[in-house]
């Protein structure tokens, strides 16, 4: 019975992958708009200024006032996130639903990873990608309670044969 519990869990946890993968691409894209728009927002005010965005950073760099480097030191972030966040988004599109969750398991963004946990809301897997990831949970799970009921089989010929010699008659006569 816990070979199948287990067997079943680990097919239901991995059916999901595919979903949760999509909703994991669903926020990185709105991550990636937004980053986008602060960008744009930025570019926009040096253009107005007559500046590109990497001399309007060096310029915020090199002045006095603290509140300009640390608009430049977030800036700077921000544009390191959008090309990270940019790249992955690209990833995902270009990888197969049977692929895109280990794509996302290579480098996952710790906040998004985190808040598509949060609201992930699971779906029964009808798609190919979800068969297919099931299938490699029930591989798993089958390989999981195979190892636990192992486990389990040693221990209990161990406990067997502790209590075989201990009571044996031959063994008792011998330590006397």
């Amino acid at each position: 019975m816990l070979a199948v519990l287990i067997v079943g869990y680990f097919a239901l946890m991995f059916s999901q992958a595919p979903e949760f993968a999509q909703q994991y691409r669903e926020r990185l894209a709105s991550a990636v708009d937004e980053l986008t728009t602060a960008i744009q927002i930025f570019d926009e005010k040096a253009n107005h200024a007559g500046l590109d965005r990497q001399t309007a950073l060096n310029i915020y760099a090199s002045s006095n006032e603290s509140s300009l480097h640390q608009q430049v030191d977030a800036m700077r972030r921000s544009v390191a996130r959008y090309q990270l966040l940019s790249d992955q988004l690209e990833d995902l599109a270009a990888a197969s639903s049977v692929l895109r969750p280990l794509v996302i398991a290579r480098q996952p963004d710790d906040r998004i990873f985190s808040d598509a946990w949060r609201g992930f809301m699971p779906s029964f897997p009808v798609s190919l990608a979800g068969v297919i990831w099931c299938g490699a949970g029930l591989l798993i799970g089958i390989f999981g309670a195979a190892s636990v009921s192992a486990l389990f089989g040693a221990v209990a010929r161990f406990r067997r044969e502790a209590l075989s010699r201990a009571s044996s008659p031959i063994k008792g006569r011998a330590l006397q």
